[in-house]
C-alpha cells in the first residue's frame, strides 16, 4: 500500500519519514515540553501529540494506520480467514435465555447477517405471540458506530427505556418507547451516562450525570415523562468519588451509591416515592467499603468493617448505624465475598475461594447455607436474570475455558441446577478436544500466583508451543477463566493460552489487590513476568514462540513489561494502553483522574511521584531492542486518551534498537470498548490474532 501525494504532503509537517510515496516508519516530529514536579523536570518531546482537533495530529495517526496496513499487507488474507471462521461458529440465528419479570418472558435474539439484538417479549409462556419491543438493528442503520446499553422496561411493563452512544465517547442519550404501541416518545435525555433506573410510579426515571470535561459519574438527576421536570437528586462534591444508581430484586428502594477506590457511602430514595430526598443508610468512613441492598422487611450489608474480605450483615430498616448490625455471614481469611442476591427466602451470596467463583446460598430463616455444585473445579459462576423476589428459583450464568457461556436455573429447595441453554458453537466443535489446567506459579517473593490453561490435547510439552499470556491485574478485578470461541481459532493452530492471575486483582482475596495497588505495584509486573518464566521452564512454551497481550491497566501491564523484560516475549499485543501513568495522573483535567488517585497514588506527592515515574511505561522507554509489537487504540476513548498510546509508540520508535514491528492502528470511529456488533467486534480480535499467528509463520 501507498500514501498518495495529498497524504506525503500533510505528512511532512510533522513526519521526518515519507520518503517519495511508499510509506516507512512514521516518525512523529519531536516538539519538547518540559513538564516540571519535585524539582525533577521530565523532557516530553511528543506532548502535542494531545491536540484531538488538530490536522496534524490526525495526519499522524492516520500515517500510522498506513504503515500497519503495509506492514501487515500479508496477512489480510489470514485476517479474513479468521473473520469468517469466528462468524461460522456463531449461530447466525440464535436466542437468548428468556428470563421471567411479571407476567411476561423476556428475551433478545439475533437474525442472520445483522450484527445487532432485537428486544422481544411473549406473555403467559413462550408459546405465546412473540412481541418486538426494540429492533437495534433498525436504530442503528448504517452507523459507524452504535452502542445501545441498559434496555430497561418500567415497573408496569409498559414502556421501556434504554441508553444510546453513537460516538464511543460513553456519552449517552436516553430513549423511552410505548411497549403496548411501539411507537418512540418525544422525550430524550441528552449526554448522560448509560447507569439509570425506573421509578415504581412508571413515569419516573433516575439517572446518572458525568461531568463534561472529566467524565466523572458525579450526579443523578430524576426525570418525569412528559414534563420538563428535571431535578437534581445528589451531587457528589469529592472528585475522588464517583456516583451510581442501582436497584434491588424486591425494587423496594432505589440506591444511590458513592465509592472511591477504598471507601463507599449509600444513600436510598423509596421507589414507590422517587419525589423524595435520599437518606443516607451510613457516612462514608476511610477505607470502609460498603454495599447494600435489601429484603424487603430489611437491609443487608457487605462491609469490610474490620473484615478484609467482607462480612454480610442485617440490619432493620429503621435501624441502619452499627450498632444495629447482625452477622449473616462472617468474616474467612479464605473466602472473598464479592455480592449477594436478596430473594424472599433465600440469600445467594458470590464468593471466591483460592482464586474460583462459588455460590453460596443461605436461608433466611433457618441460617443453613450450601453450595452450588457446578460440576468442574476450574470455572466462572455468576448470578443472572433474576426479576422475581417471591421466586424459589435463582438464575445464574457458568462458563469454563472448554464450556460454553451455559444459564442455569438453581431449585433452591431442591439444590438441583437445570440447564436453560448453552450457547451452541458451530463449525466442529468439540469441547473433548481441549484441556483447561490450574496451575500455581512461585513468584520472586514466594507468593503461589493462579494459572489458568487452555489448549488443545495432544500438545508436547517440548517448548516449542507458541502461548499467548493474557492477565489485568488493577482494580481489584478479578479474570475469571471463562469461554471464548474465537480463541479456538488460536487453539486449533496450536496455540496455549494462559490467564496469570496476578496482584491487583482480587483472585486470592482481598490482599491479593492490596498488593499490587499503589505502592505495591511492582508486584503486578513481576508476577507477570515470573509466570512467563514458569511457563516456560514447565515447557509449555519459550521465549521465541511466547506472546502477551493486556489492555487498559492491562495495557500499562505490558507497557511496564516490555521495559523489565523485552527478551522474555516474540511479539506483544495491547489495546487502549494506559502508558502515560505520571503525566496522566498530574493532570486533574484529564477524564477520570482525581478518582484514580486511591489506585496508583497521587503523584502530586514525591513518594508517589518518584514510585510511579520508575514504572511509567511512557517514562521508562530506554534504548534496548523490544519484541515485535502491536498497538490498537480509538479516537474517542473516554477511559485512556488515544494520545497515551499514540506518544508511546513514537517515544518507542525512537529508542527501539531492533527491527522487530512497532505497529500503531488507530480506530477513528471508535472508543474505549473498540466495535460494536457481533459482526464488526471480530475484525478487533482477527488483527491481533493475526499478528501473533504471522510472528510464529503460521498462515493455515
Amino acid at each position: 500500500m501507498k500514501l498518495n501525494h495529498t497524504a506525503c504532503l500533510i505528512s511532512l509537517v510533522l513526519l521526518s519519514a515519507c520518503a517519495d510515496d511508499s510509506v516507512g516508519p512514521p516518525v512523529a516530529e519531536k516538539r519538547p515540553v518540559e513538564l516540571e514536579s519535585h524539582g525533577d523536570v521530565r523532557i516530553d518531546n511528543y506532548f502535542w501529540l494531545n491536540e484531538r482537533d488538530n490536522p496534524e495530529v490526525i495526519a499522524y495517526l492516520e500515517a500510522e494506520n498506513a504503515y500497519t496496513d503495509s506492514m501487515l499487507a500479508d496477512t489480510s488474507g489470514l485476517t479474513q480467514r479468521l473473520v469468517d471462521e469466528m462468524a461460522a461458529r456463531m449461530k447466525q440465528e440464535d436466542v437468548s435465555a428468556p428470563y421471567r419479570h411479571g407476567g411476561y418472558f423476556y428475551y433478545s435474539r439475533y437474525e442472520e447477517g445483522r450484527d445487532y439484538p432485537v428486544y422481544c417479549r411473549r406473555g403467559v409462556s413462550m408459546a405465546a405471540n412473540e412481541e418486538v419491543l426494540l429492533d437495534v438493528n433498525v436504530e442503528a442503520g448504517d452507523a459507524a458506530f452504535y452502542s445501545l446499553r441498559g434496555f430497561q422496561v418500567s415497573p408496569d411493563h409498559k414502556l421501556a427505556a434504554y441508553a444510546v452512544d453513537t460516538v464511543g465517547r460513553r456519552f449517552y442519550d436516553l430513549h423511552f418507547i410505548d411497549l403496548e404501541t411501539g411507537e418512540k416518545l418525544p422525550d430524550i435525555v441528552e449526554n448522560v451516562t448509560s447507569n439509570f433506573r425506573w421509578a415504581a410510579d412508571n413515569q419516573t426515571v433516575v439517572y446518572t450525570k458525568q461531568h463534561p470535561e472529566t467524565l466523572r459519574w458525579e450526579r443523578v438527576y430524576r426525570y418525569t415523562l412528559g414534563t420538563d421536570r428535571n431535578e437534581l437528586v445528589y451531587e457528589e462534591a469529592d472528585e475522588t468519588f464517583s456516583t451510581y444508581v442501582y436497584q434491588s430484586i424486591s425494587g423496594k428502594y432505589i440506591y444511590i451509591g458513592s465509592g472511591s477506590t477504598l471507601s463507599t457511602e449509600t444513600r436510598y430514595l423509596k421507589a414507590n416515592a422517587p419525589e423524595g430526598e435520599p437518606t443516607v443508610f451510613l457516612p462514608r468512613e476511610e477505607e470502609h467499603e460498603y454495599f447494600v441492598t435489601d429484603g424487603d422487611d430489611r437491609f443487608f450489608v457487605i462491609s469490610n468493617e474490620d473484615a478484609e474480605n467482607f462480612q454480610l450483615f442485617e440490619t432493620p430498616l429503621g435501624d441502619t448505624s452499627k450498632d444495629a448490625w447482625s452477622v449473616v455471614l462472617p468474616h474467612s481469611d479464605d473466602v472473598l465475598i464479592e455480592g449477594s442476591d436478596i430473594l424472599k427466602d433465600h440469600i445467594i451470596v458470590s464468593t471466591r475461594r483460592a482464586g474460583v467463583t462459588q455460590l453460596v446460598v443461605i436461608e433466611r430463616d433457618s441460617g443453613e447455607s450450601h453450595t452450588v455444585d457446578v460440576g468442574e473445579d476450574v470455572y466462572e459462576a455468576f448470578p443472572g436474570d433474576n426479576y422475581e423476589f417471591d421466586s424459589t428459583v435463582f438464575r445464574f450464568n457458568y462458563e469454563s475455558m472448554t464450556t460454553p457461556e451455559s444459564v442455569y436455573d438453581y431449585d433452591l429447595l431442591a439444590q438441583k441446577r437445570n440447564m436453560i441453554k448453552e450457547k451452541d458453537v458451530l463449525g466442529g466443535f468439540n469441547r473433548n478436544n481441549y484441556l483447561s489446567e490450574r496451575l500455581w506459579a512461585t513468584a520472586r517473593d514466594g507468593s503461589k500466583v493462579p494459572v489458568s490453561l487452555v489448549y488443545r490435547k495432544g500438545i508436547e510439552l517440548n517448548g516449542q508451543n507458541p502461548l499467548l499470556q493474557y492477565a489485568y491485574g488493577s482494580y481489584g478485578a478479578s479474570i475469571d477463566p471463562g469461554f471464548s470461541s474465537n480463541l479456538l481459532s488460536l487453539l486449533d493452530r496450536g496455540f496455549v493460552f494462559a490467564i496469570a492471575h496476578i496482584r491487583g486483582g482480587s483472585e486470592m482475596g482481598r490482599q491479593w489487590y492490596y498488593d499490587g495497588r499503589q505502592m505495591e505495584k511492582m508486584n503486578t509486573f513481576t508476577d507477570f513476568i515470573d509466570v512467563s518464566k514458569f511457563l516456560v521452564e514447565q515447557g509449555y512454551t519459550s521465549p521465541e514462540h511466547l506472546y502477551a497481550r493486556g489492555g487498559s491497566a492491562g495495557g500499562l501491564l505490558m507497557g511496564a513489561v516490555l521495559n523489565m523484560a523485552p527478551e522474555m516475549y516474540n511479539g506483544v499485543s495491547t489495546r487502549v494502553p494506559f502508558v502515560d501513568v505520571v503525566t496522566t495522573m498530574l493532570d486533574e483535567s484529564i477524564p477520570l483522574t482525581a478518582s484514580e488517585w486511591d489506585e496508583w497514588g497521587d503523584p502530586r506527592e514525591k513518594a508517589f511521584y518518584d514510585y510511579m515515574l520508575s514504572y511509567s511505561p511512557y517514562d521508562q522507554v530506554r534504548q534496548q531492542d523490544y519484541p515485535n509489537i502491536l498497538v490498537t487504540t480509538g479516537l474517542h476513548d473516554s477511559q485512556v486518551q488515544y494520545w497515551e498510546p499514540a506518544k508511546w509508540v513514537a517515544k518507542l520508535r525512537d529508542n527501539k534498537t531492533d527491527n522487530n514491528m512497532l505497529l500503531l492502528q488507530t480506530d477513528m470511529q471508535a472508543g474505549h470498548g473498540g466495535k460494536t456488533g457481533r459482526f464488526q467486534s471480530l475484525e478487533d480480535a482477527a488483527l491481533f490474532y493475526a499478528f501473533f499467528l504471522h510472528l510464529e509463520g503460521i498462515a493455515e
